[in-house]
């Protein structure tokens, strides 16, 4: 049974989520043996970042990314990995986070409730700040600054006396340029990917947690309508996602990094003390979670503890093997 799925991205046809995007339905049709193709929209063609939830769950198209900051309440157990739990390595990142959407029946029957189906999980890498006119090299640089801040991280901002922006990342280049923002919360490939390096006059390196709530839903009529040789090859492709996607972002990461100090952009880091005090800070946002959770019927402090111990197992299993990525090319 042949099958074309329509896919909605807000983002552009370029950078690394669009090249891991393109290896996502380059796999699916390979597995499938071109009986399901998947049509990418770019840009926001049938729907904004913001609209993607409910463009989804109502058949705009039949699947498509889903940044979960945006959607707080639909995405509540999806956002767990937004948090500001101590973890800069994207890898980890997306397997503890995938496993945990995968194996959780409260997620599953959250997300089926919503006619939504996980399908696998991208991550934004390591929070970072670049500013335009303005300089952070320590947390007590932050008061008083504009910056476009999402989720816990720009709470964050905020306590620490921040003037929060509500803008989305692809608005970003934009407010910078005209002064509505000083600077954004970022992470390292965007700079490459929507040209950042064009409007940042300085960047630091937080490592504050990741936005992790980042990846592809589907709609679950949709969903249900393949076959179940289908419907595996969707879910080993998104499973495998974590994998590819990490090979591509520390790639990515070095190289955005670099086009910054080739132009004589201040590439700076804040200190170990300035970090503890960020984890500190971001404590209070994790029990918010943790209550919201219970509110929409899930456990919130046990999936936290499910979450924090995957973390720990594919740390110990990048630290004994090495990245995948890497084991292949030895």
């Amino acid at each position: 049974m042949a099958a074309t799925l329509i896919y909605g991205e807000a983002g552009p046809n370029r950078g690394v989520r669009a090249e891991a995007t393109q290896w996502f339905v380059d796999k699916v049709a390979e597995q499938t043996k071109g009986e399901v193709t998947i049509d990418v929209n770019w840009g926001g063609a049938l729907f904004s970042e913001k609209a993607a939830v409910e463009s989804i769950r109502d058949g705009v198209a039949d699947m498509g990314s889903v940044i979960g900051v945006y959607f707080p309440q639909d995405m509540i157990a999806y956002g767990l990995a937004d948090l500001p739990i101590p973890n800069p390595d994207p890898w980890v990142g997306m397997k503890a986070t995938d496993k945990l959407m995968r194996e959780n029946a409260q997620i599953r029957e959250n997300l089926a409730n919503q006619n939504l189906v996980y399908i696998g999980t991208y991550t934004t890498s390591a929070v970072q700040v670049g500013c335009k006119g303005k300089t952070i090299t320590s947390l007590d640089d932050v008061k008083g600054l504009k910056i476009r801040g999402v989720g816990a991280y720009g709470k964050v901002f905020h306590d620490l006396g921040a003037t929060p922006v509500d803008m989305s990342v692809y608005e970003a280049f934009q407010g910078l340029d005209t002064g509505l923002i000083d600077c954004t919360q970022t992470y390292p490939y965007l700079v490459e990917a929507l040209k950042f390096d064009e409007v940042f006059d300085s960047y630091t390196e937080l490592d504050f947690g990741q936005i992790g709530a980042l990846g592809i839903m589907m709609n679950k009529d949709s969903f249900d309508a393949l076959t179940p040789e289908q419907q595996q090859a969707l879910m080993t492709a998104g499973e495998g996602l974590a994998d590819e996607f990490g090979r591509i972002l520390t790639d990515a990461n070095a190289r955005s990094v670099k086009i910054l100090q080739d132009k004589g952009t201040p590439v700076l880091k804040i200190s170990d003390e300035d970090r503890a005090r960020l984890s500190e800070a971001g404590k209070k946002y994790i029990g918010e979670w943790i209550q919201r959770a219970d509110g929409a019927g899930l456990d919130g402090q046990a999936l936290v503890d499910r979450y924090t111990a995957l973390i720990a197992e594919f740390a110990q299993q990048r630290d004994e093997q090495g990245y995948p990525w890497a084991a292949k090319a030895n």
